[in-house]
């Protein structure tokens, strides 16, 4: 569930910024639907840090897994900087793009290591 629900924010928070940045079209509550997704997305993404940092640990027995120990690392820190850089009026214009696009990247890549590895390994089941 935990998996679904980030890729489901993720793909909000992408949609929502191209409406933002004028590249699709979108409604006027567009950035209004941005930031509290983003706000929920980061809500739920704590619990899981939390647990994967303290039950499981940083590990590397496997190049699969080293990778999503790294990546899981850079992805909760690209996204806490991103939240923390909102608040700031002095940034430059094409910072946050920048940093949400790492945030989403790394969140994609995660996904391959951990949700697309379970499905090609056992197969999806109810």
């Amino acid at each position: 569930m935990a998996r679904d629900g980030r890729v489901f924010f993720a793909l909000v928070q992408l949609v929502s910024a191209l409406m933002l940045y004028g590249k699709l079209p979108g409604p006027r509550w567009a950035a209004t639907a941005h930031r509290w997704s983003g706000r929920v997305a980061f809500l739920v993404a704590v619990p899981v840090a939390v647990h994967c940092l303290y039950a499981l640990g940083f590990q590397s027995y496997e190049s699969r897994v080293l990778w999503h120990s790294l990546l899981g690392c850079f992805f909760f820190g690209v996204f806490s900087a991103k939240m923390l850089l909102l608040r700031s009026e002095r940034l430059p214009g094409w910072l946050l793009p920048i940093v949400g696009g790492l945030v989403f990247s790394a969140l994609t890549i995660l996904w391959l290591t951990s949700a697309l590895w379970f499905f090609r390994t056992f197969g999806v089941t109810t």
